[in-house]
C-alpha cells in the first residue's frame, strides 16, 4: 500500500476546504501533522484553515518567536509548534512534551519547520510538504505513519481522486 499522495491545489479556497477535509477525520483521533516547506510556502496559513473547522475561538499566529502556541477552546487542544529558531538543547524538551500530547486522542499537535526536528519524531504522524507554485497554487505531498494516519491518508485519496483541485 502506497503511504502518500500528491495533490495540487489552485487557490485559497480549495486549500480551505482541503483543511476542512483533514479536519473532519482528523478531530476523531488527533495525533501529530508534522509540516515542511519554505519561507511563505503556506504552513501557519493552512493551520489557521485547520484550527477553523476544529472550532478552535482563538485567533491562531505563528508559534515562530514563543515555539509553542496552545489552543483548548476547539473540538481537541491544539498544540502549534515551530522549530525554526531551537538549537539542539531546545529541541530535545520540546521533542519530549510533543510525545506526550501526541499520545492524547484529544489533542492535535502541529510542528512548523518539522525538518528540524532532527528525525526524532514520534512514529505516528501525518506529514504535510507544501511547495509554492504561485501566488494562489500549491502543491501538498503528504505521507502517514501508522495505521490511524494511512487511514486519513486514503479518506484523503477517495476524497481527492483526481490530483488538482
Amino acid at each position: 500500500m502506497n503511504n502518500s499522495f500528491e495533490i495540487h491545489i489552485n487557490n485559497r479556497n480549495a486549500t480551505d476546504k482541503f483543511a476542512q477535509n483533514i479536519a473532519k477525520i482528523i478531530s476523531e483521533t488527533g495525533g501529530l501533522i508534522c509540516l515542511y516547506g519554505d519561507i511563505g510556502a503556506g504552513k501557519t496559513t493552512f493551520v489557521k484553515y485547520l484550527a477553523k473547522y476544529l472550532e478552535i475561538k482563538e485567533k491562531v499566529t505563528s508559534p515562530s518567536f514563543v515555539i509553542l502556541n496552545e489552543y483548548h477552546s476547539g473540538k481537541l487542544s491544539l498544540y502549534h509548534f515551530d522549530l525554526y529558531r531551537l538549537e539542539k538543547i531546545g529541541l530535545e524538551s520540546i521533542l519530549d512534551e510533543l510525545h506526550e500530547y501526541t499520545e492524547n486522542e484529544k489533542a492535535l499537535a502541529i510542528i512548523e519547520w518539522a525538518e528540524f526536528s532532527s528525525g526524532d519524531l514520534p512514529e505516528n504522524r501525518l506529514e504535510i510538504e507544501i511547495k509554492y507554485v504561485d501566488e494562489n497554487q500549491r502543491k501538498f505531498f503528504i505521507k502517514a505513519f501508522g495505521d490511524k494516519n494511512i487511514k486519513i491518508l486514503e479518506y484523503l485519496k477517495k476524497r481527492y481522486k483526481q490530483k488538482t483541485v
